[in-house]
Parts: C-alpha cells; sequence; structure tokens
C-alpha cells in the first residue's frame, strides 16, 4: 500500500462521514494500544490481527492509516500528550507552593498518568525504541518537550530566588532520562518501592540538580 484508501462519505444512521471516521480511527488505537502495549507487541502484530481486534476490516484500516507504524506513532504521541496534560493541570494548582512541593505535583502528576496503565508505559518506553528513523526522530521530538518543561521550571525557581542561576540545558536532559529510566524499570518490576518513594527519589534528584551543595536561597 503506497497510500490510504478513500473513506466513504455522506450521512449514515445519523452519523457524517466525518463521525465515522473518528469512531474508526478511535477503535484502531484502542485496539493497538491493547495489542502493542501488551501481547504480542508491536513488532508481532499484523495489519489483519489489529483490524479484527478493532471489528474492522482491513480495508478500513487503509482508509485510516497506511502502515502500521503510522499507528505506532499517533499512539505514542497519544500517550505523550496525556501525561503532558495531566502535568500542565496539576501545576495549575501549584502556584505558591515552594520548589519542593511544586516539583511533587508535576512529578506526582506524571508518573501517575505514564504508569496508570502499563500498556502506557510499554508504549511510552518500550515499543516506540528502534523502529525507524522516523519514529525515533518523533520520540527525540517529545522527550525535548519535557526537557524545555523542566527547564522553564528551573528558570522559573531561579526567578523566585529558589535555584542556583544556571544553564540547566544539559542538567534538564540527563534528568529526564534518569525519570524514564526509573519509572521504566519501576513499571517492569525491577525496582523495589511504591510509586510514591519512586516520585519522592525524583524530587530529590532535580532539588539536588538545583541546589547544589554549598548554595543557599535567597532570602525573603
Amino acid at each position: 500500500m503506497t497510500g490510504r484508501l478513500k473513506a466513504p462519505t455522506g450521512r449514515y444512521r445519523g452519523r457524517s462521514a466525518k463521525e465515522r471516521q473518528a469512531e474508526r480511527r478511535r477503535r484502531f488505537l484502542d485496539a493497538a494500544l491493547e495489542l502493542f502495549g501488551g501481547t504480542p507487541g508491536y513488532r508481532g502484530t499484523t495489519v489483519a490481527a489489529l483490524s479484527q481486534a478493532a471489528g474492522l476490516s482491513t480495508r478500513q484500516f487503509y482508509e485510516e492509516f497506511r502502515t502500521l507504524e503510522d499507528v505506532l506513532a499517533a499512539l505514542h504521541l497519544e500517550v505523550n500528550g496525556w501525561a503532558e496534560q495531566a502535568v500542565l493541570d496539576a501545576l495549575a494548582t501549584a502556584d505558591g507552593l515552594p520548589l519542593a512541593g511544586r516539583a511533587g505535583v508535576l512529578f506526582r502528576a506524571y508518573a501517575g498518568d505514564v504508569t496508570c496503565d502499563p500498556r502506557r508505559t510499554r508504549i511510552a518506553f518500550v515499543e516506540i525504541i528502534g523502529v525507524s528513523p522516523r519514529l525515533e526522530e518523533q520520540r527525540l521530538t517529545r522527550r525535548a518537550r519535557w526537557i524545555d518543561l523542566i527547564r522553564a521550571e528551573a528558570d522559573a525557581a531561579v526567578a523566585r530566588g529558589e535555584a542556583a542561576p544556571r544553564d540547566y540545558r544539559l542538567a534538564a536532559a540527563a534528568f529526564v532520562g534518569s525519570v524514564n529510566g526509573l519509572l521504566h524499570d519501576w513499571s517492569a518490576g525491577w525496582v523495589d518501592a511504591t510509586l510514591d518513594e519512586v516520585v519522592d527519589e525524583l524530587v530529590r534528584l532535580l532539588l539536588g540538580m538545583l541546589r547544589p551543595e554549598g548554595w543557599r536561597p535567597l532570602p525573603g
């Protein structure tokens, strides 16, 4: 297949073609979350198996997507979007909190969302790795958004006098890698700790990055 088939147009049973298309796309993505994020995983799934799990035909698949990689790409963006929205919603309630409290709100929101469903965790940290140059670029682009968020939080803490002033570009990149690695290992059962303990450790790591030994917050 070099391109998608054309989807039917017009109303059917009271729903527009656009509404029917959105429903089909949702059913494919839900089925992909189950198969890619569980058994057999992305590499073990075929178009026929995904279509069967969605309760749709392969023809309908090609009306919505060109390849299974397109489905994985869309699902990866969606999983990251859910986590990002959870963080932004949480941070909107954290105004006025000291740095440690604000960091706790941020990481509890992120960790709670990305680990609330092991299928999401697998899509975010496992299935996306090494698929193609295109998906590597997408993964790194999404990772850069998280790095930018951490840098923005660090710069805001500096402006409030709660953190040491410096360029946090490299530190934020290293920290995001630590977050992803620790949450992946925890979700895989390789870390003997509760999720709250994992979050507390991440907060300590962030505070250590923002407040190096010998630095003191500004008075007042």
